[in-house]
C-alpha cells in the first residue's frame, strides 16, 4: 500500500519490507573520526599537489647560452684578466691566480693570494720531474685534472686508509691530520695540497719541524673559521716554498685549481 504523503521516492525498501532513509554523510563526524584516535583509524587523504610546471613556472623551450667548453674557458679567463689586478704576479703565478679566481668566482681573491719567492716555479718544476701530489681530502684529489699532469704524477690522499681512524684516536686529532702521518716515505720533494683541513696543515708543519722530509712546495688553502687563517700564516712564516690564500677563504676547488695551473701552461 502506497504511503499517503507521497514520499515513496525518498525511500527504498530493504529485504524485510522496512523502509530505510538514505542519509548524507556527516562531514563533521567524518573529520572528527579522522582526527580523534578514539573514533577509529585515521583515513586522512593527502592533498594533491600540482606539478611545479603547472603553477606558473616560466620554463622556456630553449635558452641562448655558450655550449662550447673551450670557448667558455677562454671567455672566463679573458673576463678575469680584464677585472682582476694581476700586475704583481710573475707569469707562472698569474696562471695560478687566474685559475684560482675561476674556481671561486671572486676576482678579489687575487688580493689574498700570496706566493713565497719562487714557490710557483718550484711546484711546477717538481711536477714536471714526476713528484707525487699529496692531498688532504678526496675533494682536492678529485679536482686535480689527471690529463694536465706532466709526468703521470701520482695523486695521493690517505684519508681513506684503514689505519687512519685508529691513528687519529691514538694521536687525539682529526682523521685528516692523522692521515698526514702516512705521507712520510714520499714527502721529500713532493707537492703538498691542503684545501680542506687546517689541522692537516698544522700537523704537516709539526712533522717537518720534527725532521720529516720537506716538500718541494706546499699549496696551503684550507677554508674555515677555526684555524684556517692561522695555519696559512704559520706556513708562510716557516719560509718553506708556499702558496696561500690569506684569511678564511680557500677550499678544495681553489687548491685543486692551483695544481691544475702549475701542471700545464695550456689554459
Amino acid at each position: 500500500m502506497r504511503q499517503a504523503n507521497g514520499d515513496s521516492g525518498d525511500h527504498h525498501r530493504n529485504g524485510q519490507g522496512l523502509r530505510s532513509h538514505s542519509r548524507r554523510p556527516n562531514r563533521r563526524s567524518a573529520n572528527a573520526a579522522r582526527s580523534d584516535p578514539r573514533r577509529g583509524r585515521a583515513t586522512s587523504r593527502p592533498r594533491r599537489r600540482e606539478p611545479v610546471c603547472r603553477r606558473g613556472a616560466n620554463v622556456k623551450p630553449g635558452y641562448a647560452y655558450e655550449r662550447d667548453a673551450a670557448a667558455i674557458y677562454r671567455r672566463s679567463f679573458a673576463i678575469i684578466r680584464g677585472e682582476a689586478d694581476l700586475a704583481r704576479f710573475s707569469p707562472v703565478e698569474e696562471l695560478v691566480a687566474v685559475r684560482v679566481i675561476h674556481a671561486c668566482g671572486m676576482v678579489e681573491a687575487a688580493r689574498d693570494l700570496v706566493f713565497s719567492s719562487g714557490a710557483a716555479e718550484a711546484a711546477r718544476d717538481a711536477l714536471r720531474a714526476g713528484a707525487p701530489v699529496f692531498c688532504d681530502a678526496r675533494m682536492v684529489a678529485e679536482g686535480v685534472t689527471r690529463a694536465r699532469l706532466p709526468a703521470n704524477n701520482d695523486v695521493i690522499c690517505t684519508l681513506g686508509d684503514p689505519s687512519t681512524p685508529e691513528l687519529a684516536a691514538k694521536l687525539g686529532t682529526t682523521r685528516t691530520a692523522a692521515a698526514i702521518e702516512l705521507w712520510a716515505p714520499r714527502l721529500g720533494g713532493s707537492v703538498v695540497v691542503i684545501g680542506n683541513a687546517p689541522t692537516a696543515l698544522f700537523r704537516l708543519l709539526e712533522l717537518i719541524a720534527a725532521g720529516a722530509p720537506k716538500p718541494a712546495a706546499i699549496i696551503g688553502m684550507p677554508v674555515g673559521f677555526v684555524g684556517a687563517a692561522e695555519s696559512k700564516e704559520a706556513l708562510f712564516e716557516t719560509g718553506l716554498p708556499a702558496i696561500i690564500v690569506r684569511g678564511r677563504k680557500g677550499g678544495s676547488a681553489m687548491a685543486a685549481a692551483a695544481v691544475n695551473a702549475l701542471a700545464s701552461d695550456i689554459e
